[in-house]
């Protein structure tokens, strides 16, 4: 059984239910999404949804952190807020016999969060450890550093979990002002699925959401790429370079030729071996153990971007042929025998995709998001089964934009 879309009326608020029932086990799945409202609200405060989603996972002020986990875990409850760039998720999965316990628990948790000093300093030093541990990782220093070029001037330039200045400066005051701005019905998506009727699911919900108010919708601003092509290099005690490299993508969620740059990204560097990226650069050179490089298109932005690591003495090499690389892919496109084995590989792998319930209800989700039909993926395979080779290569010229790389390098 597929997810189906499906309505609730809370407080005269409209909330659309991505629902899927599945009996074959006795438990609930269940995700509360606040759409537009991750990491994009962080405005001048870098950091402050992921530390608002850690201070959630504390439990609630009047039962305090250690109490609430304890009662999660006597009853086989799994409780968990996180944050993305564009949604802010609480989770939810439960045995069937404890729905009503999950239920309530989790009422008390949108309802009294732990809103201590105490609790607010406790996650500021764990963050702050973290954040400077991370600075020795450069996989993680480069791509940032990407991040801050392509993207300078808006909220995808700082990374989502902070820096050690920004988190220092956040307050319980700023806690609440974000939750509180958060928790909106008129920006909710449910997902839910497992064993349970959904009208006993739509009970629940009207009584677990009653006190959550409806501010009107947030509207999602598009974030564009607006950099010239830069290089930038970080000089760090490492044994290796590590190189990083993006640049603008011109597409839409929406856009009717998207199947085009799905097969175009596997192409070039989506597929591991035998991506035109890990053949030029492992398998014909030997400069780098990976290759890796990908399209991808949100709502709010859109860009290509790839990683790879090599020896200090082969980082300009690998530069410049990752530069050359994608020179030719949008010069001279792609062969007939590339092209056969995408297909083959994206309709092969298709019934990998929806195997499990949250694969099913993760995709229905997506999809809903992005404001695609529930059928698009089975309408996307077909368009992909009938392409042309120069249809897919015309595609790839008419987008000379991701020519322009920029580079982001860590080395000694």
């Amino acid at each position: 059984m597929s997810a189906q879309i499906k309505h609730i009326d809370i407080n005269n608020t409209k909330i659309p239910v991505i629902f899927e029932k599945q009996t074959s086990l006795p438990i609930l799945n269940m995700q509360l999404v606040f759409q537009n409202s991750g990491s994009v609200q962080d405005k001048d405060l870098n950091g402050i949804a992921s530390f608002s989603a850690k201070l959630l996972n504390e439990g609630t002020k009047t039962l305090g952190s250690t109490k609430f986990a304890s009662k999660l875990e006597s009853n086989a409850i799994s409780l968990n807020v996180a944050n993305g760039f564009e949604t802010f998720v609480i989770e939810l999965s439960t045995l069937k016999e404890v729905n009503n316990k999950a239920f309530k628990l989790l009422k008390k948790l949108l309802e009294d969060p732990n809103y201590d000093k105490d609790v607010v300093e406790k996650i500021k030093t764990i963050q702050i450890g973290s954040l400077k541990r991370k600075q020795n990782d450069y996989d993680y220093v480069a791509r940032n550093q990407l991040k801050e070029i392509l993207f300078k001037g808006t909220a995808l330039q700082h990374p989502t979990s902070g820096t050690i200045e920004s988190i220092s400066k956040i307050k319980l005051k700023n806690i609440k002002e974000f939750i509180n701005n958060t928790f909106n019905l008129s920006n909710l998506i449910i997902v839910a699925g497992g064993d349970i009727e959904f009208k006993e699911l739509e009970q629940r919900l009207k009584i677990l959401l009653d006190s959550i108010p409806t501010k009107g919708k947030k509207e999602l601003k598009r974030v564009e790429i607006l950099a010239k092509p830069t290089t930038k290099e970080l000089v760090k005690p490492t044994e290796q370079a590590y190189i990083y490299f993006g640049s603008k993508f011109n597409a839409q969620t929406q856009d009717e030729d998207n199947y085009k740059a799905k097969v175009a990204s596997f192409i070039l560097g989506g597929s591991g071996f035998g991506s035109r990226l890990m053949e030029e650069i492992r398998v014909k050179r030997g400069l780098a153990y990976s290759a890796y490089g990908y399209v991808s298109i949100n709502k709010s932005h859109s860009y290509f971007t790839g990683y790879l690591q090599t020896k200090l003495e082969s980082a300009k090499e690998a530069q410049e042929l990752v530069s050359k690389i994608v020179k030719d892919f949008v010069k001279k496109g792609v062969t007939q025998e590339e092209l056969d084995a995408a297909k083959n590989f994206l309709t092969g792998s298709e019934p990998l995709r929806t195997e499990t319930l949250s694969q099913r209800l993760n995709r229905a989700f997506n999809l809903y998001y992005k404001g695609l039909k529930q059928d698009y993926p089975q309408k996307e395979l077909e368009k992909i089964q009938n392409l042309k080779l120069e249809e897919l290569n015309d595609y790839i010229k008419s987008h000379e934009e991701i020519v322009d790389l920029s580079f982001s390098i860590v080395r000694k």
